[in-house]
């Protein structure tokens, strides 16, 4: 018993795992923050960043690991007066590093969700995406710590880091299945889509499949129990289980997400995704004077409805279809020039004439709110400039025609 005490005295005096939590806690919260997006407060997004975090934090935490196995190489003669399995002291020192990895990460997930919940926030956190990053975590953990114990060389830690992040970032996100494999290499959620749960779940399971095999491997190795074959072979069991049933997603990891927007109803009707429903205000602040000015003519809308990036945009029966990928500043305007550039019959401006182009840049002016262009009908320009708001706006009803075909001509401003 004395003996047992002075060799868990020694683990828990290590110094492995109070070098790992700061470190891997800087590395991930600056590796997830930065894959953020910085003006959508998206839940499903925040899951992609805690999950790519890992593809960052894995390869150091498998490096510390294999270094930590190699010099802890010197506690087995104290191990060896215990009447305790070889494996034990194997098990413990993963099972620290283990919990030093997880609490890192914990660390980062509570900073990244604290960050989100803060802001105009939507959808739900993914349990199981944060699940699949503190498995595939601990998967590497094992394996450079396994890896150690097999080849005690310095060495063997530098080999464990670059082959780890050589794993990690050799494959595209979003290109196949291989792409699936933990830890999970993730494009962007858009808005109107969400992650499938039951990609995460699959790589909750291969991890911990994987992670389950590699010890029990180990294990049997030191103890030669007939018996052990049993659990290995189930682990791998469900590790190829969970290959399949990622390699059967064919690389899709979101759908489709049913997600009812959040609107404004007056003086127009406004609906975005409930993660911009921030911008609701200044959006009517900006596009209620292009309404106001469209009163009256073919191109006057009552509504703006916020539409999936593969959905088309336009204009059609009083409903304006934009798309709004984010907040970035400036997006007023670029949804009040979708809606201009509904306006306009798209196959007949491409081939419009220079004046015609002019004419069309002074009454786009006009509805947009910019500064007025220089053009080279100084007579046009002179006329359009001395009418006042409600004679351009009966102007536009008279013409809206000619400017959708792009075919103004100097006898429309006479």
């Amino acid at each position: 018993m004395s003996e047992l005490g002075r060799v868990l005295r020694v683990e828990a005096r290590r110094t492995a795992p109070l070098i790992a939590v700061p470190l891997l806690t800087a590395v991930g919260v600056v590796t997830a923050w930065l894959s953020l997006v910085p003006d959508v407060a998206y839940w499903d997004n925040t899951v992609v960043a805690l999950v790519n975090s890992v593809r960052v934090l894995g390869p150091l935490a498998a490096g510390l690991a294999a270094w930590a196995s190699v010099r802890e190489r010197r506690l087995d003669y104290l191990r060896d007066l215990t009447p305790r399995s070889p494996a034990t002291g194997s098990l413990v020192d993963m099972a620290l590093l283990s919990a030093a990895a997880l609490a890192a990460y914990g660390t980062v997930a509570a900073v990244v969700a604290v960050d989100t919940a803060l802001r105009e926030q939507a959808g739900q956190a993914q349990v199981m995406g944060i699940l699949a990053g503190a498995t595939a975590l601990v998967m590497h953990v094992a394996a450079g710590y396994l890896a150690g114990r097999l080849v005690p060389r310095l060495a063997t830690s530098a080999v464990v880091v670059v082959a780890t992040w050589l794993w990690a970032t050799a494959r595209t996100p979003g290109t196949s299945w291989w792409s699936l494999l933990p830890p999970a290499a993730l494009n962007e959620v858009e808005l109107f889509t969400g992650l499938r749960s039951q990609v995460l779940a699959d790589g909750v399971l291969w991890s911990a499949g994987l992670t389950t095999a590699l010890i029990l491997a180990y294990v049997w190795r030191l103890n030669r129990r007939l018996w052990m074959i049993v659990p290995l072979l189930a682990a791998l069991s469900l590790t190829a289980l969970a290959t399949v049933r990622l390699e059967a997603s064919d690389g899709r990891a979101v759908g489709p997400a049913p997600t009812g927007p959040s609107c404004r109803e007056w003086p127009l009707t406004i609906c975005v995704h409930p993660a911009l429903r921030g911008a609701l205000p200044s959006l009517m602040t900006a596009t209620t004077p292009l309404a106001a000015r469209l009163n009256g003519t073919p191109g006057a809308f009552t509504k703006i409805e916020q539409r999936p990036g593969t959905a088309p945009a336009g204009l059609s029966k009083g409903v304006a279809a934009i798309h709004l990928d984010g907040l970035a500043p400036g997006y007023e305007a670029q949804v009040v020039r979708q809606i201009r550039d509904g306006l306009v019959d798209t196959r007949a401006c491409a081939s419009q004439r220079r004046r015609a182009a002019e004419y069309r840049a002074m009454v786009d002016a006009w509805l947009l709110g910019t500064e007025q262009p220089h053009i080279s009908d100084l007579r046009a320009a002179r006329v359009f400039g001395t009418w006042t708001e409600q004679q351009r706006r009966a102007w536009l009803r008279a013409n809206f025609g000619a400017y959708h075909r792009c075919a103004l001509t100097a006898r429309a401003f006479r």
